[in-house]
């Protein structure tokens, strides 16, 4: 059966969170696993609160544990519709196992250094649409 990952990010200024002035690595980071995983076949929709409210009212879990936990809960990440993480960016290899596809450390590990690790350019960025940015504020 074909994984689907959905994101329910807090809101930020952009779909990725990835734009402006000072960039927060995990998002970096986690920008980059998206793509892994979507590599894997894996389909990743993110929705972002500020930019994509109608997504998380129509999700009756993500109503839910957000009428419970407000959006401390956020980001919250589904898979086929079962909650598995909120609060926080998972690593490339919990993605890899709430998505159930293979992952060698390897060959799968994200890269350990600034000159191996992912360049913005490569990235989906704010305002880049042929890449799966989207506008930014």
């Amino acid at each position: 059966m074909p994984k689907k990952m959905e994101i329910f990010d807090p809101a930020m200024c952009c779909s990725t969170g990835i734009c402006g002035p000072s960039v927060d690595p995990a998002l970096v980071r986690f920008a980059a696993d998206l793509q892994w995983l979507r590599q894997k076949g894996v389909e990743v929709r993110r929705y972002n609160l500020s930019q994509e409210p109608a997504a998380f009212a129509e999700n009756q879990l993500v109503r839910d544990k957000l009428a419970t936990d407000s959006t401390s809960c956020l980001p919250l990440i589904l898979v086929n519709g079962v909650l598995k993480s909120t609060a926080g960016y998972p690593t490339r290899q919990q993605l890899a196992e709430m998505a159930q596809v293979s992952y060698d450390p390897a060959h799968d590990a994200p890269p350990a250094s600034p000159e191996t690790a992912p360049t913005l350019a490569s990235l989906p960025l704010a305002g880049d649409k042929s890449n799966g940015g989207e506008q930014c504020c």
